[in-house]
């Protein structure tokens, strides 16, 4: 490989990253709100996180801490509500599960969310023919 390639490739890769980074933080919410949302009864991080790994293919995962801001936001926005529960295990474990509220708006976001993805869909489709 010669040095302009690399130099082509690195700078390729750390715009995919960056876009990668500005595209989860606007979907992360959602998907933490469809999955507590799906969820039969509260749920811890680590459940939530392995949950997104499982569900997302893989796409949603990345550190499990990053989740716990967005966590924490959306409990102040009123979406989701928590417990902390003592653990037999380590240490205390909270526990979250959607709010009333957050139904609601996790019914808004996924129409928002279903209207944009089809919206940039048809973009795609139509600049690839």
């Amino acid at each position: 490989m010669n040095p302009q390639s690399a130099t082509h490739d690195d700078a390729s890769d750390a715009l995919l990253r960056k876009f990668q980074k500005e595209l989860s933080a606007g979907t992360v919410s959602l998907a933490l709100l469809a999955v507590l949302g799906a969820a039969e009864e509260p749920m811890y991080g680590y459940q939530i996180a392995k949950t997104l790994e499982r569900q997302g293919d893989g796409v949603l995962s990345g550190k499990q801490s990053a989740l716990y801001p967005v966590l924490r936001n959306l409990e102040a926005a009123g979406l989701l509500a928590s417990e902390v529960e003592p653990s037999i295990s380590g240490p205390p474990r909270r526990y979250y599960r959607i709010t009333p509220t957050g139904r609601d708006i996790l019914q808004a976001w996924t129409q928002a969310w279903c209207a944009t993805r089809d919206s940039v869909d048809s973009v795609l489709k139509g600049g690839f023919s």
